[in-house]
Formats: structure tokens, C-alpha cells, sequence
């Protein structure tokens, strides 16, 4: 009986394996810069000709080879990155597979040079679509060069599959940036057709290298974060909020030095930004993950690009928790320059201090706080003046602070000028306090001695029915009254001009018909609290007193986020007296 199970040669078998290691030139590029880091090399050169379609060549300044492991690494499944089974639960290097070399020799006119770092004889190897040509004693310096001409010359199929030089090029950009920026003490040169379109030497930090590679005016909107929890570290930069913008921006993921493509920690980093940036906004992220070896397989992609992390849903609410942690505080008051500033490091003098007013500024201060931020107190009637006939809001209003269109709240600061937007601000502090509530159940509400009936859509009825205990959390206190009405019985009272029932029924619509801001949330608390803080923060064009502006500015520097409402629009704007002075011709 004839046969029909037979084994393949080895020039097909590497062939078919190149298929999947070696899908274009950036592919054989990133197999052997990877060779080159593993081989410890501080120097690594890649030139590529025609987008590497013509020719590529890696040179490192790595620990090199011998002859004899240099013919041992041409052939499948030569490695000297594992030795047993156990090795492939916790690997630690690049490359491993021992499939690279072999793969690429078996779709090009390929060529290997090394030489080991103890001063022996160098190697050069020439292969010819998988068969060898020649093997040769060379003098060189110590490392590796590996040269591939011809990319898929006897594979027309897979050549014919190659996009335009330009298109190559950019790839393999794309893909020496991402190894360089996981190893930033290791120095890359990139040159296409002789022109150099990369010179990154080693540098110290993340920081320079992104410096190095696209400016420093994406580094300095950059922040450093490094959290660490369930035997997860996250650490990297992170852009700023106020900084992101619509469309392509740059995102690279790092596990244990290796680049990997993951858009479900993507998207758990983004959610991190969550009321920090606008609808549409995509902040820069430059992500490095830590972890046990055992944590996570790298060994489930042939280009290793994918990797399986054993406990998926931990390491993305760590990195949720990263970005969150991250962002606050100090990182969210960094671009004003002033983390945990209060309206007690204004310049200027201290609010109410001034000959002969200073006890009648400070009850008017308590009273103006109670005002604007306790629910039930009542507006405070304006402080006599003193004999000199000066107010003490005219006093502060000549210092630290002041209002510009009943809208925006200025404030004078060492080193230049805040805006203040107070509805913006004012929604951030009314956020945090309800999902503060929530955690607490804290939040207080306000009987109503005329209690308020509202007829309802269905939809608004049902949305009504459905979150009712969350209402009543907040502050409202809310009963059916027939079909599609309801009773109000009591409601929240987070300041004197707070319209309740203009509230309840935006608020309401919102969470029944939806929009950008609620689809946001992460649940239904959030959702509640998002569409509260929106709807009953003060308006723009309302009038506040010199006091209540610096209880608002003081409560809003001591929430977690204070440079973005709940949109993610910016709360301050900050004028630098560098700033100033440039505007005016004095620098």
C-alpha cells in the first residue's frame, strides 16, 4: 500500500515556519534585535534597504559567538535561552523559540557574522534560501552582524503580500521604537537607504528616551507613575488629562521588558482617566507591568507579540488602579505646578486680614462656607464696613482673589495667576462628596414642606422606579403617585441656589435616555453621581462671595482630581508670570 504520510524536508519545514515568525522585514528586524538584547548588546545598529525588502542588517556589540554555536544556532530549535520543560514557566528572555535564524536564512540570501567577546576567531556564515553556502574564519570585533538580502526571493506569494517601501520602513520603525523604549539603557541607531531617521544613545530614564524620540514637548506633559499591588507593579508615564486629545496618540505596552499588544489593559488603563478626559480624548500611555515570571505566558503568539496573563482580571484593575492613583493629587495639580495648593499659599494677604476687620472677615467666612456648602444654612448678609468705610470683601477682593464675570475665579499664586472655573470646580467637589456618600452614607437631604409632584415620561418613570434607593442615597427622597408621577418629598441641598426640582428633572432625563457623560460610568452609583454633580453644581454667571470662592478653591484642591470636572474638561487655567511677560514683550 502506498504511502501517504511522509516528513517534510527541512528547507519546507523552515519555510513554513518562517510564514509565521517572519511575516514582513520589521518581523526578522524584531527577532533580531531581541537575539542582540539577549546577547546583553549596549549598541545595537539596524540598517534597512528599500524598506527592508532589498536588504536589513542588525549589529550589536553583544557577547557574540564561536563557530561551533554559531552553525548550531542555523539550525530549528536551537536555543541557548531554555534547556527544559520547566524553563518555559518562567522565561526571562526575548527570544526563546529557536526558530528565528533559521526561519529568516530560509526566505533570503542571509548572512551571519559574529565573534565571541574572549578574543577568539570570528564566524561568518553565508546561506542561500536555507542552504548553506559557506562558513568562513573572519577577524572582527567582538558581537554579532546579521545581514538578510532579498527578503522572500523564492517565496513570490508572500513577497507580492509586501507593502510599499515607505510602508516597511515606517514598520520597522514602529518596531525598533518599541524595543527601545524597553530598554532604555541600550543605545539604537536606525538608518533607512543611509539616512538616519533614529540616534537614541542610553540614557537613564524613560523620560529621555521619549525625549530622544519624539521631543521634548511630549515629555514634559508626561508623569511618572509606580503602583504596586497582588504581586503586580505597574510603572511608565502617563500623559497628563488635560494634555489628551482626540485621534492616534502613542500607547505601548511592556511585561517584564518584553512589548506586547493587549487592548483589554489598554482599555483598563484608560478607564483609570475615567471624569479626567473628555469624550474622545485618548491619553499617551507608556506602560510597564511586573510580574512573577509564572504570571504570565509569552509563549502563546508565534511573533510573541500577545501574552496571556494567568489572572486576567487582577491585572487590569491593578493597572486601572495605577492610572487612577497616578492622576491623583499631585499628579493632577502637577501642570498648574503647585500639587496641594490651598487658598492659604495665595500670595497676597491671608482672606479678612486687614486693620480693624479681621473678626467680623472671619465670621463672615464661616458663614459664607456654611452657604455654599452645608446643606439648610442660609446666604450671609454682607459684613459692615469699618470706620475707614472699606468692606471686607472689598479688603480680600485687593488680594488673593477675585471674580471675573460671576463665572471664573482668579487667583494670584507665587508664580503667576489661576482661573478657576466655578462650575467645573464646583461639579469635581460635588462628585466626590456623593461618591464619598455612597462608600459612607453620609449624604444628607432636606424635607420639603410643600412636597414636589412631577409628571414623567414612561421611560423617565421606569429609570425613576429602578434607581430609587440610589436617589434616596443622594438625597432624594422620591414616591410613585399614580402613572408615570411622582412625589418628592425630600431633596439634597448642596447650596443656597440650588434648584431642586430643575435638577431632579434633568437629572432624571439624563439616566432615562442617556448620554456621553452617564455611558461613561462604570455603574449605576457613578452614573447617579456623575449626572448630580453635572446638574446641581453652581452655574456660570453666579455670584459668589470672596469667601466662598476660597472654600471652593480649597475644597476643590483637596479632592483627588482637581484639574477636571466630570466631563473631563479642565477645572483651572494657569497664567505663568514667564507667560505674562512674554505677552507683553518683556522677555
Amino acid at each position: 500500500m502506498q504511502r501517504r504520510i511522509h516528513i517534510l524536508p527541512d528547507h519546507v519545514a523552515n519555510q513554513i515556519a518562517a510564514g509565521e515568525v517572519v511575516e514582513r522585514p520589521a518581523s526578522a528586524i524584531k527577532e533580531l534585535i531581541e537575539n542582540s538584547l539577549d546577547a546583553l548588546a549596549s549598541e545595537i545598529e539596524i540598517c534597512v534597504r528599500n524598506g527592508g525588502k532589498t536588504e536589513l542588517r542588525v549589529a550589536d556589540d553583544g557577547h557574540g559567538m564561536g563557530r561551533d554555536d554559531a552553525l548550531l544556532a542555523i539550525d530549528r530549535h536551537a536555543t541557548s535561552k531554555i534547556k527544559s520543560e520547566k524553563d518555559l514557566r518562567s522565561i526571562q528572555t526575548l527570544g526563546f523559540r529557536g526558530e528565528a535564524l533559521p526561519s529568516i536564512a530560509a526566505v533570503s540570501r542571509f548572512e551571519l557574522e559574529t565573534a565571541p567577546s574572549d578574543g577568539d576567531t570570528g564566524t561568518r556564515i553565508k546561506i542561500n534560501g536555507g542552504s548553506v553556502v559557506s562558513v568562513d574564519e573572519i577577524a572582527r570585533r567582538p558581537g554579532t552582524t546579521v545581514t538578510v538580502r532579498s527578503l522572500f526571493f523564492n517565496v513570490p506569494a508572500r513577497a507580492r503580500f509586501l507593502r510599499s517601501a515607505a510602508a516597511e520602513t515606517r514598520a520597522v520603525s514602529e518596531t525598533t521604537i518599541a524595543l527601545a523604549l524597553a530598554n532604555p539603557g541600550t543605545a539604537f541607531r536606525l538608518k533607512s537607504n543611509e539616512r538616519e531617521l533614529l540616534d537614541l544613545p542610553r540614557t537613564a530614564d524613560l523620560a529621555g528616551r521619549v525625549a530622544a524620540i519624539w521631543g521634548e514637548e511630549l515629555a514634559s506633559q508626561l508623569l511618572p507613575i509606580d503602583y504596586v499591588a497582588d504581586g503586580v507593579r505597574v510603572a511608565g508615564l502617563v500623559q497628563r488629562p488635560a494634555d489628551a486629545r482626540p485621534g492616534s496618540r502613542r500607547v505601548y505596552t511592556f511585561v517584564n521588558g518584553r512589548p506586547f499588544v493587549d487592548r483589554f489593559i489598554v482599555r483598563a488603563a484608560e478607564d483609570g482617566y475615567r471624569t479626567t478626559v473628555p469624550p474622545g480624548h485618548r491619553p499617551a500611555l507608556f506602560l510597564y507591568l511586573e510580574l512573577a515570571p509564572e504570571g504570565v505566558d509569552v509563549n502563546v503568539h508565534p511573533t510573541k507579540a500577545e501574552v496571556r496573563f494567568r489572572d486576567k482580571m487582577k491585572t487590569e484593575a491593578v493597572v486601572g488602579a495605577a492610572i487612577r492613583t497616578g492622576l491623583e493629587g499631585l499628579a493632577s495639580a502637577a501642570p498648574l505646578g503647585m500639587p496641594g495648593l490651598s487658598s492659604r499659599q495665595l500670595v497676597g494677604p491671608p482672606t479678612g486680614r486687614g486693620p480693624g476687620v479681621g473678626a467680623a472677615a472671619a465670621v463672615e467666612r464661616a458663614a459664607s462656607q456654611m452657604a455654599l456648602f452645608v446643606p439648610g444654612a442660609e446666604a450671609p448678609q454682607q459684613a459692615p464696613a469699618d470706620e475707614s468705610g472699606v468692606t471686607p470683601t472689598d479688603m480680600t477682593r485687593s488680594g488673593a482673589m477675585w471674580q471675573l464675570h460671576a463665572s471664573y475665579i482668579l487667583a494670584e499664586t507665587r508664580s503667576g495667576l489661576i482661573i478657576v472655573d466655578q462650575h467645573s470646580a464646583h461639579e469635581r467637589v460635588l462628585f466626590e462628596s456623593i461618591m464619598r456618600s455612597f462608600e459612607e452614607g453620609t449624604a444628607g437631604s432636606q424635607r420639603l414642606l410643600f412636597p414636589i409632584t412631577l409628571r414623567l415620561s414612561p421611560t423617565e418613570a421606569q429609570a425613576v422606579e429602578e434607581l430609587s434607593g440610589i436617589l434616596r442615597r443622594i438625597g432624594f427622597e422620591v414616591e410613585a403617585f399614580g402613572q408615570n408621577t411622582v412625589v418628592i418629598h425630600a431633596v439634597p441641598n448642596p447650596h443656597p441656589h440650588f434648584d431642586a426640582e430643575r435638577c431632579f428633572r434633568e437629572m432624571v432625563a439624563e439616566l432615562a435616555y442617556g448620554s456621553p457623560l452617564v455611558e461613561s460610568a462604570r455603574n449605576q452609583h457613578e452614573r447617579v453621581a456623575k449626572s448630580f454633580a453635572c446638574k446641581a453644581a453652581i452655574k456660570a454667571g453666579q455670584p459668589l462671595s470672596e469667601l466662598e470662592m476660597s472654600e471652593l478653591f480649597d475644597r476643590l484642591f483637596a479632592s483627588s482630581l482637581p484639574s477636571h470636572d466630570v466631563h473631563g474638561r479642565p477645572t483651572i487655567l494657569r497664567l505663568s508670570l514667564d507667560e505674562l511677560a512674554r505677552r507683553f514683550g518683556r522677555s
